[in-house]
Formats: C-alpha cells, structure tokens, sequence
C-alpha cells in the first residue's frame, strides 16, 4: 500500500508499480512468459516509450530475439474487450517497431497473430522462444 493504493513489485522494471486492472494482467502475462514460456527476462522490455507517427505512446510488453522486436503485447484490463479497436492500436505500435508477432490480451482472451510479407497470419498458441 502505497498513498493508499495498493502496488505490486514488477520484477523486470525493478520497481514497485501501481496495481491497476491492467497492470495485473500485465503482470501476470509476464509470468505465463517467464515461468510457462521460459521466455528470457533480460530481452523483455516493459512499458517504453515509442514515437507512432508524431504521437509518444508507451507499449506494454516488447519481446526481443535477436536485438530486434520479435513479440509486442497489448493488454487491456479484464472487462475491456479483445477487439477490433484494440487490434488497431496494437497495428499503430507495430508499424512503429515491426515485430515478429504481435498479442493482445485481457486476461480472459487471448490474441496473436504473425506477421509477414504476405499480410497477418491468425496464431493458435503464443510463440515458444526457442523456435
């Protein structure tokens, strides 16, 4: 507790983070990918700042392989629903850093989808980051 609100310690930006309905889901995809996913902790970025077009945004999750970004999550809070407008955002961010693949969560739902030359390709499961 924190002025009252309650907080939570994000591992990966090392600090005590306000507990929104948003950051929990942040938090507790961070762990699916740390925990389930073994996904490497030192090449995730966490709430950075990017430049869309003229616009400072921050992303929630950056996944990156091999010094470029290979994973960009959005996550919205649970009763915020996985749809197209939130799939907007997440294509505005992307053409600002050009990820392998890109997620967008609640908590109750999961998105993904590939991006490639040809266009974006719907993911059945999240990527394993050995492949």
């Amino acid at each position: 507790m924190k002025d009252g609100k309650e907080h939570i310690f994000d591992p990966l930006r090392k600090k005590w983070v306000r507990l929104t309905p948003e950051e929990w889901v942040r938090q507790n995809f961070l762990q699916y990918l740390l925990q389930v996913k073994q996904y490497p902790a030192s090449l995730i970025a966490v709430e950075k700042e990017i430049i869309v077009g003229e616009l400072k945004k921050r992303f929630d999750i950056l996944v990156y392989k091999n010094d470029l970004p290979w994973l960009l999550i959005e996550c919205k809070e649970m009763n915020i629903p996985v749809e197209e407008a939130v799939f907007h955002q997440l294509l505005r961010y992307q053409s600002a850093l050009q990820a392998s693949h890109i997620i967008i969560t609640n908590g109750n739902e999961t998105k993904g989808w590939t991006t490639k030359e040809q266009g974006i390709i719907h993911l059945d499961s999240i990527p394993d980051y050995d492949n």
